[in-house]
């Protein structure tokens, strides 16, 4: 009995140890409901059970039968594929997958999978399974022999190859099927829709490159169902040229691709070729007015007047008249007066929705409807710098950096210029090796002292990674400070330091970074030593509204920059610093040589870890900037009068409050 009395304590005290499991509620509350009938409820407990417990295979299945019982044959599909992947031993579910695939129309599917249990599964499964795939399978067989039949009566009918391929696509005959799509749409090349087929059954058997090549003339087809299919096939970055030129042989009509590609080439700095296709266009149409001005210009540019000339008269005789403006301003012409009562006509709708979701903040709208005004209208190139805008914002950068391109190519010059600024910094932003370099020397009134922090800096991009490493050398010094003596005094680092490190790219003015380096000071330092290991890293974010320096037009600006950073040579001490200038940018002034000025309100903020009195203020006070045309971009000058005080001042040697008048030079400049 006592023994007896000691199992039951143990059992007890294991019991209780149990880690309760989270789904059991809603478990039971789902097998309670599905004993009243009340499947609704029953399946809304299931779903909870499977937030907490996601890999249970028998409760997906469970899951899925109550799904049936409501007729939501979609959803049960989707639970049986999930059970059959967390248990691929269960032959039962699998069967019940591959008929419920038959049931709604995925004889495909349901055919492999079948195939696969009547070789894998267990004797009863393998029976029912062989049964299914033969029945499946002939019906297939029976249904290729008869289109074949028909093929021989009459082998030009688009519909008969239709049909067979896509009976071939079904019973994994791919080698027929691509026989029978390439040969439908060779009959009715128009029908991209079968291009798409024939792309997606070319990469089904490894043939790359012309898969590729199929899907990438569909895509830039003018069927726009077809190519949304295609896009989804298609790799998320940008084709190679060498893929526009297959698609190209593939399908040699299909002018929006090869308009496509005649611009990427100009971007390539390739005139020649994308003259080539230009040629080729207008050729093929005579009223492809874009075409025919984009011609004329490669012509002019290369002195061929009299050759050109037939283009530009067809241009600004044609019937689109923005073009003709913009081909006369490109020219230097003088405008033509529109007609007597003659208004200019109404924006297209697509584009009045862009406008408006891209205002609103709606950008997926917006880039839907942007990709349908420049269906409409490809020679709108303020749609092309839109349409870069838009991808930019969506974390794309790489197909803005190619609608940005395309825009470049404006006539207007407003457009053109933007384009080319937008595109020159995405590029380099992209390019696999970046160089940087950054100078601000200054005065401060309080120290009496000249300073100067800048930094070179080599940063590498390896694809789409998170990542960047990043090779460095920093400069932080000024004038004043001097070693030696009863008491030293350093004002500064005074030290040069190389480090390699790594940073995420810039999302949303948001960067991490952390490097590891060693700090070289120019002067003796008796207590550290000339080099000591400099560990740093940190969070920065710096953001910016309104107009910015040199602007077009005057308005108000608003900066504001956040950085918090470790610094392993300052008793390993964590530095917060929080900046905004928010002020008015002025007009230019042309007069004085193109004077751009910024003025604007400084407050400043500071604070430590370690509750140091140097780390610790609030500063405010007016500043401005200024700058004239001919300065390389990426230069200005700064002065700020500031008012300070120190949050803290255990130690501090000085007054809590400080003037300080800053006067200095900010130089910035990236390849």
């Amino acid at each position: 009995m006592r023994i007896r009395g000691l199992w039951l304590v143990l059992a007890a005290g294991l019991a209780c140890g149990q880690t309760p499991d989270p789904a059991y509620p809603w478990l039971e509350k789902a097998y309670a409901a599905l004993r009243t009938g009340d499947y609704e409820r029953a399946i809304e407990s299931f779903r909870h059970a499977i937030e907490l417990a996601p890999d249970r295979a028998a409760v997906r299945k469970d899951l899925a039968y109550a799904y049936l019982k409501i007729g939501a044959n979609e959803a049960a599909l989707e639970q049986f594929a999930e059970a059959m992947r967390l248990d691929p031993a269960d032959h039962h579910v699998a069967l019940e997958y591959a008929f419920l695939c038959h049931e709604t129309g995925r004889r495909a599917l349901a055919r492999r999978v079948f195939d696969r249990l009547r070789r894998t599964g267990d004797p009863a499964s393998r029976a029912v399974a062989e049964q299914a795939f033969q029945n499946i399978d002939r019906a297939l067989a029976d249904g290729i022999a008869r289109w074949l039949a028909a093929l021989d009566k009459n082998p030009a009918d688009f519909g008969t190859h239709l049909e067979l391929a896509r009976l071939a696509e079904e019973r994994d005959d791919l080698e027929l099927a691509a026989t029978h799509y390439e040969r439908a749409w060779r009959l009715r090349p128009e029908r991209r829709a079968v291009l798409v087929d024939l792309g997606r059954v070319w990469l089904g058997l490894g043939q790359l490159e012309r898969g590729m090549a199929a899907l990438l003339a569909a895509s830039r087809g003018a069927e726009p169902h077809a190519a949304d299919r295609a896009r989804e096939l298609l790799p998320a970055r940008y084709p190679y040229v060498s893929e526009f030129e297959r698609a190209l042989a593939l399908d040699p009509a299909n002018a929006p691709l090869r308009r496509e590609l005649a611009y990427l080439l100009l971007e390539l700095k390739n005139p020649s070729q994308a003259e080539r296709h230009f040629r080729a266009l207008v050729e093929a149409d005579p009223s492809d007015l874009l075409s025919a001005a984009q011609l004329a210009f490669l012509l002019l540019a290369r002195g061929e007047r009299e050759a050109a000339a037939p283009l530009v008269r067809r241009v600004l005789g044609g019937n689109d008249r923005e073009l003709a403006a913009r081909v006369r301003r490109a020219l230097g012409m003088p405008a033509e007066p529109a007609p007597p009562g003659e208004t200019q006509p109404a924006a297209p709708e697509a584009k009045v929705m862009a406008e408006r979701s891209y205002n609103a903040g709606y950008l997926k709208d917006a880039l839907k409807y942007l990709e349908l005004a420049h269906e409409q209208d490809p020679a709108d190139f303020g749609v092309m710098l839109k349409l870069g805008w838009t991808y930019n914002l969506l974390g794309r950068d790489d197909l803005a950096l190619n609608w940005f391109r395309l825009a470049s190519y404006s006539f207007d010059p407003a457009v053109a210029a933007e384009a080319q600024r937008a595109a020159r910094n995405l590029s380099s932003t992209l390019a696999r090796v970046r160089s940087s370099f950054w100078a601000m020397p200054f005065y401060s009134s309080r120290w009496r002292d000249v300073f100067s922090y800048s930094q070179i800096k080599t940063e590498f991009r390896l694809g789409r990674l998170p990542l960047r490493p990043y090779a460095s050398l920093r400069f932080v010094g000024d004038v004043r400070s001097k070693p030696g003596g009863a008491v030293p005094q350093y004002f500064s680092e005074t030290a040069f330091i190389p480090a390699a490190g790594i940073a995420t790219p810039n999302f949303r003015g948001f960067m991490l970074w952390a490097e590891a380096g060693l700090a070289v000071s120019y002067l003796e330092r008796p207590q550290s030593g000339r080099t000591m290991p400099d560990w740093r890293g940190g969070l920065a974010f710096s953001r910016g509204f309104g107009r910015s320096l040199g602007a077009e037009s005057p308005g108000l600006l608003l900066e504001t920059g956040a950085d918090a950073v470790y610094l392993s040579r300052f008793d390993h001490d964590l530095l917060l610093y929080w900046r905004n200038r928010t002020g008015y940018t002025a007009p230019v002034v042309r007069g004085l040589g193109g004077l751009a000025t910024q003025w604007y309100w400084n407050f400043n903020a500071a604070a430590d870890a370690r509750r140091q009195y140097w780390a610790s203020f609030l500063e405010s006070g007016p500043g401005f900037r200024f700058r004239w045309e001919t300065m390389p971009a990426g230069f200005y000058f700064a002065v700020d009068l500031l008012r300070g005080v120190h949050t803290l001042n255990r130690y501090n040697p000085r007054r809590p409050n400080y003037w300080d008048w800053r006067a200095g030079i900010w130089y910035a400049v990236s390849h």
